[in-house]
This record gives C-alpha cells, structure tokens and sequence, in this order.
C-alpha cells in the first residue's frame, strides 16, 4: 500500500471548527469541505508564498511565518494577519509601474522559487483561490486562515 501523497489543506474556521478539522485531518478520515488542498506542498511553501504575496503587494519584511495553533496538533497553523491582508490585497492590487496582474506574478515567481509539482498556470489557480479565502475571513465572527499540512 502506497502512503498517501502530502498536501496542505488552507481554510477559514473559527479556532475551535479548526481544531476539529485538524483532528479529522490528522486521522486521515476527513472528507473535502471546501477548503483549498494543495497537493505536493508543506507549510514552508505556503510561507514562501506569502513572502511573495508580501513583495508583490509592497508590503515585504512582515511577518508571513506560520504559526502553531495549539499543542493538540502539530499539523495545524494559522496564517498570520499580515498575510491574509496581503493575500486579499493581491486580488484588487494594481501597480503604477505597469508590472502586471499580481496574481499571475506571484504564481510563476513561486514555481520558479520552489520545487512544486504543478506548473505555472495550476499554481495561479492555487494563489487566486488562496487570496479568495483570505478575502473571505470575517474578523467579527472570530475566523482566521488555517493551514493543514500533512508530513
């Protein structure tokens, strides 16, 4: 039997529906909910794009870093503020220097920076879904953006 592929799972929960996933995700039971799965990623690459997100947007040098959720799973992070703000930044960010369409910039910067196993057009579906995610986190209801990656 073949041990199953990693992938990181990025959604919006509350702290507590997180941990729950987490769980759910950590046992290897947990079915699609809509979340985003990357396939072939860890949470290091997800960092990486947030470092890109952060330049594309003029905002580098914040804090993009994962952090760890809670001691009952090592495999659940949260994504900094700073990098949710770039991320829903990177949907609406027109630039004076003419450099382009962020998204599309940030998507082939990543495949060229990292060793992913999907190309250029693939990862800009992944960036632009990920920055609709961002987008979609509602502070006034205690969301925050999660990152699952298994090992």
């Amino acid at each position: 039997m073949t041990a199953p592929s990693p992938f990181a799972e990025i959604f919006v929960s509350t702290h507590a529906d997180a941990l729950s996933r987490a769980s759910q995700l950590d046992s290897g039971d947990a079915e699609d909910t809509g979340g985003l799965r990357i396939p072939g990623v860890s949470d290091y690459e997800i960092e990486q794009l947030g470092s890109l997100v952060g330049t594309a947007v003029h905002a580098p040098g914040a804090d993009y870093e994962l952090t760890m959720v809670d001691v009952s799973s090592d495999s659940l992070l949260a994504v900094p503020s700073t990098m949710v703000r770039a991320l829903a930044d990177l949907l609406v960010y027109e630039s004076e220097e003419g450099e382009g369409n962020a998204v599309e910039r940030v998507a082939a910067a990543w495949v060229d920076q990292e060793d992913l196993p999907f190309d250029a057009r693939e990862a800009y579906d992944y960036v632009e879904q990920l920055a609709k995610l961002a987008a979609d986190v509602d502070d006034s209801n205690r969301q925050e953006l999660f990152v699952w990656a298994s090992s």
